[in-house]
């Protein structure tokens, strides 16, 4: 009889054009329905249930205050049943990404779901998301996906009580992080980073899997896929939900995952742990999209913490701290899993990252030196008097068209920014000299990418300007100010402290010509994504070799020079270095097979890299006075 019922009011709400719902003798059957679906698990009625409950929260989304009709007040109507608490949805990750309890769990999940709860203290019921909620934990797959389609729906209409309801009311954020934390649990304690990385990306609910063949990939690989689906369905639904439901469900995330699970994954002190969950979570970094978890995500690892930070306070957050010092670990692998993790971190849309992680250290300028201009000395930039012409560069000829050109890049009007040593109305020698500081930073006889063909400094151009575009494209939407804060305004007494991260990041260049190729390619890509971001702070402190440093502070330019010297007297002590160095250049482009060992390999790998990352600061140098050039009235 039921079956029969659930099968007749789908059909006429599916069918009937007429709005039905808004009368009484319509929406309180339905209501009566409502509550009786997912009382029971795998019920042969289940297939009709979950159809009918979609058709209504299909009809909500058409007409979303009627969902105002299925807010039950509780003192009219007293529940005799609730969804599961909070036990009631910790399942086994043995099943797939969509949640399914095993066998032996059914009867507790449905005991659970069947017992009366006594701590909602709240007014109003929301039948229709409590059956959804019980129906997730059906062990029939497709059923499952259907309800957290109907969950998703739900979670979208812009009624304010309706939502406020849902995350008061109901149990969907104990289901939410309850079922992605047992995902994460059944993860194998050691994973291959490189698996964590590569695997291949599955939106919820449309996950087609084989046991064995997944097991012979590699181990963990299905528990790993129902891990990153049900990290999915919580982005998603995160992203799609009215804005204070999503606030609340992604700090409910945050406190019951970020920090109950992985922090002390992330704090241990087993280097294979280390680098499993580090791996784990710059997965999770590049996979999240909505912007309230997106932001929970960046306070858990970054801190809410505004103001400039100071040697003294760089512990205050034990977990950026250990992150942080991670980038420069004893275990290499876990130093590139870190800063490849910072890497991601940096190219999400989200102001918070950049400002924590350095511009809070820059916003007063005191890098700079507080002195009358008459009292400093002047600079040697090792300006060369045949400087390269740039003007004529295809790529950034005049006749670019409109549509190609970066709008609303005034921040860089004064850009490359100008040294009290060069006027602004030599802006066009100036970018030459900025461009020609770092090509010429690395000597000609540690130079080998000229005897390369394809290895030029503008191969570097191209890259420079896609990736300085999008950028331009995230940066717009925040109050980034379009000049350098004018120096009478900055406070240059406060001692200047570069910050935790810039400051490891400056120690690990430091020691480029020591350290493995590897370390150096990841530790030169973080650089490069700092140097392209479009605030004039970050840019004269990373890209401008003119500015004169405070006593005792050093810039990205000065660190290379200091380097540079180094490589000098180190040079002098070994024979044949260049043809030796052009024999490394061309075993790491693959034009010459491994042959005998080579001495001094960590460092003449660490010149090459040298060489291209001045290359590529050049590039960026060059791409963004143009595009200030090219958007200035």
């Amino acid at each position: 009889m039921k079956q029969q019922v659930l099968t007749f009011y789908t059909k006429l709400l599916a069918h009937i054009r007429q709005p039905l719902l808004p009368h009484i003798n319509v929406h309180r059957p339905v209501q009566k329905l409502i509550r009786l679906c997912g009382e029971v698990l795998a019920a042969p009625t289940e297939n009709e249930e979950i159809q009918f409950l979609c058709i209504v929260c299909s009809k909500l989304k058409q007409d979303p205050y009627l969902v105002n009709f299925f807010l039950e007040n509780k003192s009219k109507k007293p529940e005799t049943r609730s969804p599961g608490g909070a036990e009631g949805v910790k399942e086994s990750v043995l099943a797939p990404d969509t949640g399914q309890p095993p066998a032996e769990e059914q009867a507790a999940a449905a005991a659970s779901s069947s017992s009366p709860t006594s701590n909602n203290n709240n007014n109003n019921n929301y039948n229709l998301v409590s059956s959804l909620l019980n129906l997730t934990k059906s062990p029939d797959g497709r059923i499952v996906v259907k309800a957290c389609e109907g969950l998703m729906l739900l979670v979208s209409l812009p009624e304010p009580a309706a939502a406020k309801c849902l995350t008061e009311n109901t149990e969907l954020c104990e289901l939410l992080t309850d079922r992605l934390v047992a995902f994460y649990k059944a993860l194998p304690q050691s994973m291959d980073p490189l698996d964590i990385e590569t695997v291949e990306s599955v939106n919820w609910g449309l996950d087609v899997y084989n046991l064995k063949e997944d097991a012979a990939v590699f181990t963990g690989k299905r528990a790993l896929i129902s891990f990153l689906s049900w990290l999915d369905y919580c982005d998603q639904l995160i992203k799609e939900a009215h804005k204070s439901a999503a606030a609340v469900m992604a700090k409910a995330v945050r406190e019951r995952f970020f920090v109950s699970v992985m922090e002390p994954q992330l704090m241990q002190t087993s280097e294979v742990g280390i680098l499993t969950s580090t791996a784990l979570l710059n997965r999770i970094i590049r996979q999240v999209t909505s912007e309230a978890l997106l932001q929970e995500m960046v306070y858990f690892l970054l801190g809410e913490e505004k103001e400039p930070e100071a040697a003294a306070t760089v512990t205050q957050n034990p977990l950026r701290h250990r992150l942080i010092e991670h980038c420069d670990h004893l275990s290499d692998e876990i130093s590139i899993m870190t800063l490849r993790l910072f890497e991601q971190l940096i190219q999400k849309p989200n102001q918070h990252i950049l400002h924590s992680l350095g511009l809070r250290s820059l916003e007063e300028r005191n890098y700079l030196e507080n002195k009358p201009q008459e009292e400093r000395e002047p600079l040697e930039n090792g300006q060369p008097h045949d400087a390269v012409d740039l003007e004529e560069d295809p790529l950034f000829g005049d006749d670019l068209p409109p549509d190609s050109r970066l709008s609303g890049s005034d921040w860089l009007s004064s850009s490359p920014p100008q040294s009290p040593d060069h006027s602004k109305s030599e802006g066009k020698t100036e970018v030459h000299k900025i461009v020609n500081s770092f090509l010429c930073l690395v000597p000609d006889e540690a130079k080998s990418s000229y005897h390369v063909e394809g290895t030029g400094y503008d191969t570097y151009l191209r890259d420079a300007h896609r990736q300085f575009r999008d950028y331009c494209g995230v940066c717009q939407r925040w109050d980034w100010r379009g000049n350098p804060k004018p120096f009478e305004k900055c406070n240059l007494e406060i001692p200047f402290f570069e910050g935790h991260f810039l400051k490891v990041l400056f120690d690990r260049m430091g020691r480029i010509l020591d350290q493995p190729y590897d370390v150096n390619l990841q530790v030169t890509a973080v650089l490069s994504k700092l140097s392209l971001l479009p605030h004039p702070h970050l840019h004269e402190y990373l890209l401008d070799p003119y500015i004169n440093l405070a006593p005792g502070c050093r810039s990205l330019f000065s660190v290379i020079v200091r380097v540079v010297g180094d490589l000098m007297l180190r040079i002098q002590r070994i024979p044949d270095f260049t043809p030796k160095l052009l024999l490394v250049r061309k075993r790491l482009l693959g034009l010459e097979p491994e042959g005998i060992n080579i001495d001094h390999m960590t460092l003449l790998e660490g010149v090459i890299v040298l060489e291209e990352f001045c290359k590529e600061l050049a590039a960026i140098a060059f791409v963004k006075y143009h595009a200030a050039a090219s958007s200035s009235p």
